[in-house]
């Protein structure tokens, strides 16, 4: 246990590391929702919300930024959580999708993203990040 115990001191390449996995899956999806945004609507039989997908895009793709960055980390870490409180909202009550479906994509990616990003919040960016450079929060 002692040797293990001994990988705290890397806990800040670990945040990093959290950060970079949890940004690169936003950028993907807020990328194609920018993109896509009208479609996804359509497919989710809310029409007119073509607009709000794309949105949702945008503060994804900006809030990915901010993680791989490390700037205002705790703050984009809040809204990115926010989001998939909504996700999981639509899929485990409004949808009726199971935790884990065969069928189609349950919400247990979507738990797991929620919980890095608040893990994030909780942890902040740790010293290999901007928020450390700028503000000396480490």
């Amino acid at each position: 246990m002692e040797q293990l115990a001994q990988l705290h001191q890397f806990g800040d390449i670990a945040l990093f590391i959290l950060r970079v996995g949890v940004a690169a899956v936003f950028m993907v999806h807020g990328m194609w929702k920018i993109e896509n945004g009208k479609q996804m609507a359509e497919s989710m039989e809310m029409p007119g919300s073509g607009w709000f997908f794309s949105a949702l895009g945008v503060a994804e793709f900006f809030g990915s930024l901010a993680l791989l960055s490390g700037f205002l980390t705790q703050i984009a870490a809040a809204g990115l959580a926010i989001i998939m409180l909504g996700a999981i909202y639509l899929k485990a009550f409004k949808w009726n999708v199971k935790f884990t479906a065969h069928d189609k994509t349950g919400w247990e990616f979507d738990l797991v993203t929620l919980a890095s990003c608040v893990a994030i919040f909780i942890l902040g960016a740790g010293k290999i990040a901007l928020d450390n450079t700028i503000f000396g929060l480490f």
